[in-house]
């Protein structure tokens, strides 16, 4: 079990040279609203800034684990980014650096997830470190789940574990799983960093320190198990409806290594809805979309693991809407990002679909009583 170290815990800055400010940030938009002697209580100033000073945590805490997982003799190896390493380019289908130098597994077109830090120990636990200054954590929780998932994928020889570092005086963090451990250091702050951004004369830069040690390897040297992302995805769709007598098979579905490709997915696809079907569920307009347009239909797995059914309408290839529904059963659209990864699936799902998949309202009516029962018999037990 790792525990943390008093230097960082107390946030020490001696043996990190002058590091954190040698790291690219993003502050465009704060020193345009400093320009404009925008008041350091505004909350554009204060969102800005704490966004910044996010960034700089970042950065700071990762200086601070390798020399962390240098001296520990429990940590077997660490992984490099940023640059403690050589390589910024980011490979399909495997651990690899961004080009915002940050380690990312993705897909051919698509990242899939991103980690701020990652080591391995000696009892083969891999960690993945997530750390922020939010003080409410529910988002960071939902986060996890997925890039566990990946990580258990790509790494089925190790037991995935997550380092969750916050400040004190974060609330929630009870709420995280059991392969979760908790680090909780001193209030940080980043003035300082910003006062060297406005005026770099101030002091001058001691030059990056590299940390040297065996137990550092850069990320594209993992060897990772082979992971093809969109053809587990079609299968998945296609088993999930090949059962002769019931519109969806839950045996299959809910069978553990499934339920951790729901996991990482999040959502699967399970057909698709006429628009004239999807016009009485949704309550669309007539004119709003064409009469030919397919309704993609997906099982979405919630925070809570209740498993619902959401709605996807694609009317060009990078114009894509989600239809969904909250615990009240009211409804809300949301725009998809026209870059992220589920524009991609839609358009790869819809392709594979032909018209086997086709889902009558009795059939969405039968998945939604099956998804529900399957909830509630689960956590009656």
């Amino acid at each position: 079990m790792l525990k943390i170290s008093k230097s960082i815990k107390n946030l020490d800055t001696i043996d990190i040279a002058d590091n954190l400010f040698h790291y690219d940030y993003n502050t465009k938009h704060l020193l345009s609203l400093i320009k404009k002697g925008i008041s350091e209580d505004d909350p554009a100033y204060m969102s800005s800034f704490r966004s910044f000073e996010g960034e700089v945590f970042e950065n700071f805490i990762y200086e601070k684990l390798l020399r962390y997982a240098e001296y520990t003799p429990e940590v077997e190896k660490f992984i490099l980014k940023g640059f403690h390493q050589n390589r910024f380019k980011s490979h399909p289908n495997t651990l690899s650096i961004s080009e915002k130098q940050q380690i990312v597994y993705r897909t051919k077109s698509r990242e899939i997830s991103e980690f701020d830090a990652m080591m391995i120990t000696k009892d083969k636990e891999l960690y993945f470190v997530e750390m922020t200054l939010v003080k409410s954590v529910l988002k960071l929780r939902r986060r996890l789940r997925k890039k566990k998932a990946l990580l258990e994928t790509i790494f089925p020889d190790m037991e995935i574990k997550a380092l969750i570092i916050l400040n004190d005086g974060a609330t929630g963090t009870k709420q995280f799983p059991d392969y979760c451990k908790v680090w909780f250091t001193n209030e940080f702050s980043a003035q300082n960093v910003l006062d060297n951004i406005r005026n770099p004369s101030l002091k001058k830069l001691q030059p990056k320190q590299i940390v040297k040690s065996k137990k550092m390897l850069e990320a594209h040297r993992l060897k990772v198990y082979p992971f093809r992302y969109y053809n587990t995805m079609t299968w998945i769709t296609k088993t999930l409806r090949a059962h002769k007598k019931h519109v969806l098979d839950m045996y299959f579905l809910m069978n553990f290594k499934v339920q951790r490709f729901h996991d990482l997915y999040n959502k699967l696809y399970i057909g698709y809805i006429s628009m004239q079907d999807a016009r009485n569920i949704l309550s669309l307009g007539k004119d709003e979309y064409d009469d030919d347009l397919r309704v993609v239909v997906a099982i979405e797995k919630k925070h809570s693991d209740e498993i619902v059914l959401t709605y996807y309408i694609q009317k060009t290839r990078k114009n894509l809407y989600l239809y969904s529904f909250d615990d009240d059963d009211v409804m809300s659209k949301e725009k998809k990002d026209p870059y992220g990864i589920t524009v991609t699936e839609v358009y790869h799902s819809n392709k594979i679909m032909d018209e086997s998949f086709i889902l009558s309202l009795q059939d969405i009516a039968k998945i939604k009583k099956l998804l529900k029962d399957n909830f509630l018999k689960n956590n009656a037990n």
